[in-house]
């Protein structure tokens, strides 16, 4: 008993929570300090995946007169030719004052045709020219290139690929 005549009462911590010469406060405080460490955090490895990825990309985009926001629009448009500003902003989660001005310099460079649709003056219609739909010719060594930068498999790419998508979708709230 305590000189107050109260019983002294002492938290050990639990076996799974102990940290040798910590309290179980301490303990918590140290894995929540994990939690926050930089290279723990999920956000972090896909963002800085993202910028490797991008700086992969670069020189290859460089040879074919593209950044990495124009390539995406071409891929689009590559799969389907003729489509509005807005529906290709859907398809890249990217908002239609954003692509307008990547959609003026691809026009620029005599890659796309932005016309205005006839039956819908206020839709925006982005068509390849020639010289957009020749240049997929040449797009088409950028996916092995990265393959091979990446060190990974097709199919281990294809895992990564679904999960990324999966996990975009479930943050955003787009059911697949």
């Amino acid at each position: 008993m305590a000189a107050s005549g109260k019983s002294a009462s002492v938290k050990s911590p639990s076996p799974r929570n102990a940290v040798p010469g910590a309290r179980a406060g301490e303990a918590a405080e140290d894995r929540a300090a994990d939690l926050l460490r930089l290279d723990n955090q999920l956000c972090f490895a896909i963002y800085s995946a993202g910028h490797a990825l991008t700086r992969t990309y670069k020189p290859l985009l460089d040879a074919l007169g593209l950044t990495y926001p124009q390539y995406l629009v071409m891929l689009v448009l590559w799969e389907e030719d003729d489509q509005t500003v807005g529906r290709i902003g859907e398809r890249l989660f990217l908002e239609s004052s954003t692509l307008t001005p990547l959609l003026k310099r691809l026009e620029a460079t005599g890659k796309i045709r932005r016309t205005r649709d006839p039956e819908d003056e206020r839709q925006v219609r982005i068509r390849l020219t020639e010289a957009g739909r020749a240049l997929r010719e040449e797009a088409k060594a950028l996916p092995k290139a990265i393959l091979k930068a990446s060190g990974r498999t097709p199919a281990a790419i294809e895992v990564l690929k679904k999960d990324a998508a999966t996990l975009r979708d479930a943050l955003s709230g787009t059911p697949k």
